[in-house]
Parts: C-alpha cells; sequence; structure tokens
C-alpha cells in the first residue's frame, strides 16, 4: 500500500484521482489544495503546489510515499530535484522529470533547440529578446502570414498568437517582448512557421529509458463553436483519434516520440513521468507542436477513463525502471469530455456562483475543475468549472451522453460548447 500526495486543484487532478483512489496499492491519500470533487476520493489539504516547504511538511506528516505533481509550475520550478536532494525526502517517487526535463514545456526555445538536436520534426522557428527586437520584426515581415509569436516561457496557457497578418503579429511581437505582456515568460519569444492541418495530444509514460504510450486524445481549445474566438485551457476533448490511425501512430513513435526519450536519455537529462506530445497531422505527417512536461487538461478527463490499467501499479514500475514489462489496456469505448465555464471565460469571470443538479446526472462522470464547497455547497471557483465526460461505443454517442447532462447542471452563466468533436 502506498501513501500518495497529488498536488493540483483542476480537472485533471480531479481525473486522477478517481483513477488512483480505484487501486487496491493506493493508501492513505491526499490532494492539495483539490477542489469540490477531490474530496471523493481523499482527504484535501489546504496548501499550495509551489511552496515546497509546505508540501515537504505534508509528505513527512503523512508518510507519503508518492508524490503525484498534476501541473506544470512545480514540475519546471524543480519539485522533482527538492525532493531527490533532500535526505528526508529522496525515498519518495515523485511522478515527473527534474528541473532539466521540466525545461520541454517550461522553454519552447529550449525545446526547439532539443528537437533540432535530435531530428524531430517541428515547423522552423527563431528566437528573439529585447535585444534582437529589430530583427524580431524584419524577421516576421520576410515571413508569410499566418504567423505564430509564442512566449519562450509559462504563460497559463494563453502565451500562444496566431497572427493573420504582419500587422498584428508585429504588434503580438511587441506586446510580449517590449511591454513585458507576460513578465518573465515572454523576455524571449519564438517567432514560428504556421503548419495547417489537424492537431492532437499522444502522452508517454517513460521510465527514462522505456516508455508505454497512453491512449491518445484532441482537445478543442478556442471558446467558440467552429474553433472560434480567444484561445482557452480547453473547452472540451475526446479519445481516440479517428485520423490517427495504426500507420500514423508508427510515425509518430519513430520520428518522435522514441528519438525524445533517447535524446534525453543521452544528454542525461533525468526524466520519470508523462511527456505530452502536442502534434499537427500535416498532410500524412506528423511534426510536434508543443511538449508538456505533464498529462493535458482537459484531455486527462478523456485518456485516463480509457486506461484499463492500474495507475498505481503504472507508477511503481516506471520507479523500478521496468516499463517494459507493460502491457497498456485501452478500452474499446470511446470517450467524449464537455468543458462547463464561467461567463466571460477566458477573460474575467465571477466566482461563487451556487451550483446545483449534481444529483440529477447519470451516466456520465463529473471532474470537477474550479469548483470549492461553501456552506455545505458546490460554487463555482474557476473560469472552466466542471468536465462531463461519458463512454460510448463511438464518439458522437459518447459526447450526447455528456451533453444530456451537461444540461442538467445549473449555476448562474454557464457555458459550454456545443460542437466538440464536431469533424467527426
Amino acid at each position: 500500500m502506498k501513501n500518495i500526495l497529488l498536488l493540483g486543484s483542476g480537472g485533471r487532478e480531479c481525473t486522477l484521482a478517481w483513477k488512483l483512489s480505484q487501486s487496491p496499492l493506493c493508501g492513505k491519500f491526499y490532494i492539495a489544495p483539490g477542489n469540490a470533487g477531490t474530496g471523493a476520493y481523499g482527504i484535501n489539504l489546504p496548501i499550495s503546489y509551489n511552496d515546497f516547504e509546505a508540501v515537504k511538511k505534508a509528505c513527512v506528516d503523512n508518510k507519503i510515499d508518492i508524490l503525484f505533481p498534476g501541473p506544470e509550475e512545480p514540475l519546471v520550478a524543480g519539485i522533482y530535484d527538492f525532493f531527490k536532494n533532500d535526505p528526508a525526502l529522496k525515498h519518495i517517487i515523485v511522478v515527473g522529470p527534474s528541473k532539466d526535463g521540466a525545461q520541454l514545456e517550461g522553454s519552447k526555445a529550449y525545446s526547439k533547440k532539443f528537437m533540432e538536436r535530435h531530428n524531430i520534426p517541428t515547423a522552423a522557428y527563431k528566437e528573439f529578446n529585447v535585444d534582437s527586437f529589430e530583427r524580431g520584426v524584419a524577421y516576421i515581415k520576410r515571413s508569410e502570414p499566418p504567423i505564430v509569436i509564442k512566449a519562450d516561457g509559462l504563460a497559463a496557457g494563453k502565451g500562444v498568437v496566431i497572427a493573420q497578418n504582419t500587422i498584428d503579429a508585429v504588434k503580438a511581437f511587441r506586446a510580449m517582448v517590449m511591454n513585458a505582456q507576460f513578465g518573465e515568460a515572454s523576455k524571449t519569444v519564438v517567432i514560428e512557421q504556421f503548419l495547417d492541418g489537424i492537431e492532437l495530444s499522444v502522452f508517454a509514460f517513460t521510465d527514462g529509458s522505456n516508455y508505454v504510450l497512453l491512449p491518445e486524445a484532441k482537445d478543442y481549445k478556442r471558446v467558440g463553436e467552429g474553433d472560434t474566438g480567444l484561445n482557452t485551457g480547453g473547452m472540451g476533448a475526446i479519445s481516440p483519434v479517428p485520423f490517427a490511425d495504426d500507420a500514423f501512430m508508427k510515425k509518430v513513435k519513430d520520428r518522435i516520440i522514441e528519438p525524445t526519450v533517447k535524446g534525453l536519455k543521452d544528454e542525461g537529462v533525468v526524466y520519470h513521468g508523462f511527456i505530452f506530445f502536442g502534434l499537427i497531422k500535416v498532410k500524412e505527417e506528423p511534426y510536434v507542436i508543443e511538449y508538456n512536461c505533464r498529462m493535458g487538461d482537459p484531455e486527462t478527463e478523456v485518456v485516463i477513463p480509457r486506461l484499463e490499467n492500474d495507475l498505481v501499479e503504472l507508477i511503481q514500475k516506471m520507479a523500478d525502471g521496468k516499463l517494459n514489462e507493460v502491457t497498456v489496456q485501452h478500452s474499446t469505448k470511446a470517450a467524449g469530455a464537455v468543458m462547463l465555464v464561467s461567463e466571460g471565460y477566458p477573460g474575467d469571470y465571477p466566482k461563487g456562483r451556487a451550483m446545483t443538479g449534481f444529483d440529477k446526472v447519470k451516466g456520465s462522470l463529473l471532474f470537477h475543475a474550479g469548483t470549492t464547497v461553501k456552506d455545505a455547497g458546490v460554487v463555482t471557483n474557476g473560469g472552466r468549472v466542471i468536465a462531463i465526460t461519458s463512454y460510448g461505443d463511438t464518439i458522437k454517442q459518447a459526447l450526447e451522453k455528456s451533453y444530456e447532462n451537461a444540461a442538467l447542471i445549473n449555476y448562474e452563466g454557464k457555458y459550454y460548447r456545443k460542437d466538440i468533436g464536431f469533424e467527426f
């Protein structure tokens, strides 16, 4: 039996809590800080996951065996190294990469150079900063629109602009570099060739030498139907992805996943955990748009429900360096998730709105994201409020069930996209 501390408070963490708590290997289970949904699976601890000393105290006090950071911030800030360099903590299994490994997500420039070194297909790019601002403007003017402008560091999923013309591209570039739109995160900016294709997310779980693949997914980032409007953290997701057939996935493994895992190992980078590959299929060829050093959200809400293996057992195999002994089982069922959000999201949004209707939901899984408990009731506490995930024999069938239940949950200002999975 393993005592587990899961860090985070979103829909991803609620889904992971649901899965981890099912394992016969799961002992005492804590989530920090958690949300109104995670309390059904373990004990919520009111501490910040970025406060490493508070996390340490919780681990020591509760005799934790496995630390599972859900979000990217603690990983990029080096929580793996913090634990491994502390005699009181180094025995704890940390599900995630070292600080160096987390740079795959923490720095777009780092990840681009890594892909270049290992011949991993990605869009052509250049990086610029305040000292090379004029060269950046000249580069934009030479580029064919649309032009992709990316803040180098973490910007809560908002640091990417796809500019349809040169004027907008220069404006976005200036806002990031000269006006510090994202603070430190946009001191360096990557300007990238636009790839025209269809996106998907692929997830590998690695022990540093071996890896297993989880079910693939596709998420829907734009707030508006028909993929219009501002980018969000994700308005819904589906799994499996119909166009990710065996031939395409073989290219993904051969050209992207294996060179990534081998490249990290060859460079001496410690990486034990999830690698999220944000991919785009251009004609029949896969390219990497981005890496993440953790599971995606809302992709987790469809990927983990389709994973039939015991997640705690997988983590133990990872810690033992024996993922080569594991065969991952994927459900033959499809999964579809619809995200209910607050009015105004992804801009400013209200909090504290009372939620009702949970008792009416049948045949779907509810993964809380931005929720909390107030006066014994559940209230909204974030932009993305709750993910509704359903299984079906087809993606369409799964989503129909999610939409049926989405209509039953109520709070003032509720909004959700009604066309998740529209291409299929």
